[in-house]
């Protein structure tokens, strides 16, 4: 395979894992119930009306009434509070189905990435980024989540390294973030073995802890044969650890050809025997976009059976997951924006609508309908995957959305306008890029 270009970077690892897997550390559940961590929703019988708005760019702008936190087509009473909307357009709230808030460097000072020849060097990086901080990882990803929220995302999975070199340092200061943002974000948490599940010793045993003690809601998984070299060791591990205690499973697939479909395999395998089903998601997953029709049409057909969620970064043309196709099959397919300007790479800004933008510009689409399904991959996709209700703007529906001055939806995911209100459960959480 080719390698990554040099220097080593988050990109050149997307492109390359499946060949460089063996060097050194590589990248980077479902809960079948509402995610936990869901934030708290106003007191009974709150109401408010959102007025003159433009539900998913509608021609004519009406009233949006919000009762307990839900839309609602019943007319609002005498006196409920009124917030004007201009004539703004609303759009669902998106969700950031695969994200690293614990690894960021935003909000602080500076940092200038060294070069890196193996994933195992940037992995060291990691490390010696983490004891230099002076902030902990509570305050920094509490910085990231919350610029997400100003820019209109309703939830995440936040995946949190666990490994001897932080011991549970991550996992409890996402925890203590989660809780911080608890009125205005959903989110989920899951422990990441970035350093391998067995080839490094001790993080089994850490694994263990967040799942036993609840500090997590699924477990992660990495690479099982390119990088762990142990695929029955680490399914085995991580697949007991889920029907132990109750947690869901997201495991890192990089790997592609044969290595790829076999981890693949083995994940299906064992989500059926155990019971699992809902409660497994594959992230990245590079061995799918190669395959034939048919041989996507046989895997995803075995991934909707058994509901195991999949999600994409949408890395590049060749790396996105062929997302309709899987749909086709049942599959729930979400969008994330990956890590944020950590030791891995100075890019990324947790804003899921730029997200859905580099989604339309790698799979170079130009109808609008293309670009509609950018922008509901970023929505409601990653609402699957968490099991988040979807905020659809239809009575009964979360009232998690967006309120922006464009013409319509396609010019939205090309334009990238500001999000001037962001609305959690009804309540205004963020205004002008600001929380509120």
């Amino acid at each position: 395979m080719t390698p990554p270009p040099s220097p080593l970077s988050r990109r050149g690892v997307l492109a390359g894992a499946a060949s460089l897997a063996g060097t050194g550390v590589a990248l980077s559940a479902g809960v079948p119930q509402a995610a936990a961590g869901t934030g708290a929703r106003r007191g009974p019988r709150d109401t408010v009306v959102f007025r003159d708005v433009r539900p998913m760019g509608a021609a004519k702008a009406v009233d949006l009434t919000v009762v307990d936190g839900r839309i609602t087509r019943d007319p609002a009473p005498r006196g409920a509070k009124v917030v004007d909307g201009g004539g703004r357009i609303a759009l669902p709230a998106l969700v950031d189905a695969h994200i690293h808030p614990e690894k960021t460097t935003w909000g602080g000072a500076w940092v200038s990435r060294k070069p890196a020849d193996t994933i195992a060097e940037l992995a060291q990086q990691d490390v010696e980024l983490f004891h230099s901080q002076r902030r902990t990882v509570a305050e920094r990803a509490y910085g990231l989540m919350a610029h997400a929220v100003t820019r209109g995302t309703r939830g995440m999975r936040a995946h949190a390294d666990i490994a001897p070199a932080y011991g549970l340092a991550g996992v409890e200061g996402l925890g203590q973030a989660r809780e911080r943002l608890a009125h205005a974000l959903d989110v989920q948490i899951v422990a990441f073995p970035q350093h391998g599940v067995i080839r490094t010793p001790g993080t089994a045993e850490l694994l263990t802890r967040a799942a036993r003690d609840g500090l997590v809601d699924m477990v992660g998984g990495l690479d099982p044969i390119g990088f762990d070299h142990a695929l029955d060791e680490q399914l085995d591990l991580l697949f007991g650890l889920a029907d132990r205690y109750g947690v869901g499973i997201d495991i890192h697939l990089h790997d592609r050809g044969e290595n790829g479909l076999t981890a693949l395999r083995g994940i299906i395998d064992r989500t059926r025997a155990l019971s699992l089903r809902g409660r497994v998601t594959v992230s990245h997953v590079f061995c799918l976009p190669g395959l034939s029709d048919t041989e996507l049409a046989r895997t995803a057909k075995d991934l909707g059976e058994l509901d195991i969620a999949l999600t994409t970064v949408a890395p590049s043309a060749s790396l996105v997951l062929p997302i309709e196709k899987l749909r086709e099959h049942g599959v729930r397919v979400g969008l994330g924006s990956d890590g944020v300007r950590d030791s891995w790479s100075p890019f990324g800004n947790a804003d899921m609508l730029h997200r859905a933008h580099l989604l339309g510009w790698v799979t170079d689409v130009r109808l609008d309908q293309e670009l509609n399904a950018c922008y509901e991959a970023g929505a409601h996709g990653g609402a699957d995957v968490m099991r988040l209700p979807r905020a659809d703007l239809t009575p009964g529906s979360p009232a998690d959305f967006v309120l922006l001055r464009a013409e319509c939806l396609p010019q939205v995911v090309v334009d990238l306008p500001a999000r001037d209100l962001v609305v959690h459960g009804g309540r205004v959480v963020a205004r002008d890029g600001r929380l509120v």
